[in-house]
């Protein structure tokens, strides 16, 4: 195996691959020579710049570059036979996202997606307790950081919670509304985002990338049940209608809450990847599961765009000092 892209986050790819017992970590790429060879001397490597070198030398690579380069490394190297772990999100358009599905069914190469929310501790937990949610309520947020920046909040932090929640309501996306605004970086730095789904479910999803704390907590809403998740203190606490009465007129309340085992979510990523390439297996999050993802991200992005141009219209319909000066 190779990781394409050792920078923040490769990094931390390259270690995990290098501890695996099942796949053996022979380069590192990067485009920053220097950051190339630190990593490779760290995790007994080669170092290359351009990773089109180690074509014929491995059977797979994870891919941990800026969004913009997903396709051009990904595409390249299914061509050429290289089974691909490639970052959230799988591409920054769908038409080169579904261009790299099809090209990893036609070469036979493993496309997975590296949307690691799923491998969290308290996911698998949670796909046993919910089987039918009527309404997602989700919130990521997180304080600013430059890396990442190179696309949107919904694209950076959103999609994780998209990708998971499409997962867990089994029917299609039929409307979506959202609003945002940049507040530091040049695109949205906050969005919240109503998605609707064929079956009735109602998903809030809120993510910002310019708060003053951490938290990733979802509540779910199904029919005599209510599920809380606290994706940071790996914690589930189940509310349930019970048998028989608290009081009259009021059904008992079934409380049960769980702690999980983080474990270490990336590692268990890489792993399942290069189970999925040694057994010829399907990866449990697919290049399809990347493209609804990506769908879903890019309609919120259109929502909000579409949102901006209505409040600029707003304003300008608006002659100056007519503003109520209420709150």
């Amino acid at each position: 195996m190779a990781v394409i892209g050792v920078g923040h986050f490769g990094q931390f790819h390259a270690e995990k691959v290098a501890n695996l017992e099942n796949a053996q970590l022979v380069a590192v790429a990067d485009s920053d020579s220097k950051q190339a060879r630190k990593i490779a001397r760290k995790r007994n490597a080669e170092a290359v710049t351009d990773f089109r070198d180690l074509f014929g030398e491995i059977d797979a690579a994870c891919i941990v570059v800026p969004t913009r380069y997903h396709y051009e490394i990904a595409s390249e190297c299914l061509e050429n036979g290289v089974h691909v772990l490639v970052e959230k999100p799988i591409t920054d358009d769908l038409d080169s996202a579904r261009k790299l599905v099809a090209l990893s069914a036609e070469r036979d190469c493993v496309l997975q997606v590296g949307h690691l929310v799923r491998f969290s501790g308290v996911v698998e937990a949670l796909r046993h307790q919910v089987k039918r949610p009527l309404y997602i309520d989700s919130v990521r947020i997180a304080p600013f950081k430059p890396r990442g920046t190179d696309v949107n909040v919904i694209l950076d932090l959103m999609v994780h919670d998209l990708d998971l929640i499409l997962s867990l309501v089994d029917a299609p996306l039929i409307s979506l509304d959202a609003a945002g605004a940049p507040v530091i970086s040049p695109s949205e730095d906050i969005a919240s985002a109503r998605l609707k789904f064929a079956n009735g479910c109602i998903a809030n999803i809120t993510a910002s990338r310019i708060s003053l704390k951490t938290e990733r907590k979802m509540r779910i809403f199904e029919p005599d049940i209510y599920v809380t998740v606290d994706f940071d203190a790996q914690r589930i606490r189940t509310l349930r209608k019970g048998t028989g009465s608290m009081l009259p007129g009021i059904p008992k309340i079934d409380s049960k809450e769980q702690q999980y085992d983080e474990g270490d979510a990336l590692e268990k990523e890489i792993a399942s990847f290069v189970d999925a390439v040694s057994n010829k297996r399907p990866p449990i999050v697919s290049g399809e599961d990347g493209v609804k993802a990506l769908e879903a991200a890019l309609q919120v992005t259109d929502s909000l765009r579409d949102h901006l141009e209505f409040v600029r219209r707003a304003d300008e319909g608006f002659p100056e000092g007519s503003r109520s000066d209420a709150h």
